[in-house]
């Protein structure tokens, strides 16, 4: 209960709305709400929690634990790769986020048609 409160849950914490236009409530008793979505893909819940708690093994991430690797966005056109640029600005993915649709259903569909957006590159070989 008391991670629930906003000002305990952190400021990088990606808030998402549930189908009433209310913020998702991220917990897992029951099965949570918001897991039922992902009943179907693991990797897809594993990568939506990341990003939801801004804990997506991109470049920020390697910019903090690997400061030596590279974290720039492999686009080229952005010193860091971070949560923010990915969803607004890069074009290395179909369907940019659109900030005005900021449902939970909204952001499954921008993760299916971009398998690879939170996840290290090399990690896909």
């Amino acid at each position: 209960m008391t991670f629930q409160a906003s000002d305990l849950k952190g400021n990088q914490f990606l808030d998402l709305l549930n189908d009433n236009n209310n913020i998702i409530e991220l917990f897992y008793v029951k099965g949570g709400s918001w897991l039922k979505t992902f009943g179907h893909s693991n990797s897809l819940c594993v990568c939506t929690t990341r990003d939801i708690t801004n804990h997506a093994p991109i470049g920020k991430y390697r910019l903090k634990f690997f400061p030596r690797e590279e974290f720039k966005c492999p686009c080229g056109l952005y010193p860091i790769e971070s949560r923010c640029y990915i969803l607004h600005e890069c074009g290395r993915f179909k369907g940019y986020w659109n900030p005005r649709s900021d449902s939970l259903s909204h952001f499954v569909m921008f993760l299916e048609t971009n398998l690879s957006v939170f996840t290290f590159s090399d990690a896909l070989v």
